[in-house]
């Protein structure tokens, strides 16, 4: 066996890569970007996110996110909220307009994860997706108090550096 074939990186990256290949190709026939879904998804249970909470989430660099949540602010996707009491921090929230938008994309989401899991077992589609949260819950990096308190700032931070290295790899 090639090293790579156990490899567990090229595993995840090749498996992330090949998933969400066909749901892409949905997007895009959509009119959708990319990281306009991932936005939105992540902010369909209506819990507001600082701009690099977000970034986190999405997998990607803070700068590239507050041009992209700029142009969803415009077309009315998403609106910036002042956090009382400190207005240096700002929380993005979707909008019914947004929401209007994401309803359709969750259910094609939804559909086509099944596709995917219908592959396993269901309870090994359950064991995956619980291990994958682990990992997930092991290594990623607890925010320090400067990113918690996360405003307008557009520098590289380290979030940023391994949203880069992740972007290519979890689409």
């Amino acid at each position: 066996m090639r090293f790579v074939d156990g490899y567990l990186p090229y595993l995840l990256a090749r498996a992330s890569h090949l998933v969400s290949g066909g749901f892409h190709a949905e997007l895009h026939r959509r009119g959708v970007p990319v990281g306009v879904w991932r936005v939105l998804a992540t902010l369909a249970d209506g819990e507001p996110f600082t701009v690099g909470e977000l970034a986190e989430r999405v997998l990607m660099k803070q700068p590239t996110l507050t041009k992209l949540v700029d142009r969803m602010e415009a077309d009315g996707l998403v609106r910036r909220r002042e956090v009382p009491g400190d207005r240096r921090k700002v929380r993005v929230a979707i909008t019914a307009r947004g929401r209007a938008l994401l309803e359709p994309l969750l259910a094609a989401a939804r559909r086509h994860e099944r596709e995917i899991l219908a592959i396993v077992a269901p309870e090994e589609a359950e064991l995956l997706k619980r291990t994958l949260a682990r990992l997930i819950a092991a290594l990623a990096p607890a925010p320090s108090a400067g990113e918690m308190e996360e405003d307008h700032a557009e520098g590289d931070d380290a979030r940023g550096k391994q949203a880069d290295a992740a972007e290519g790899l979890a689409q």
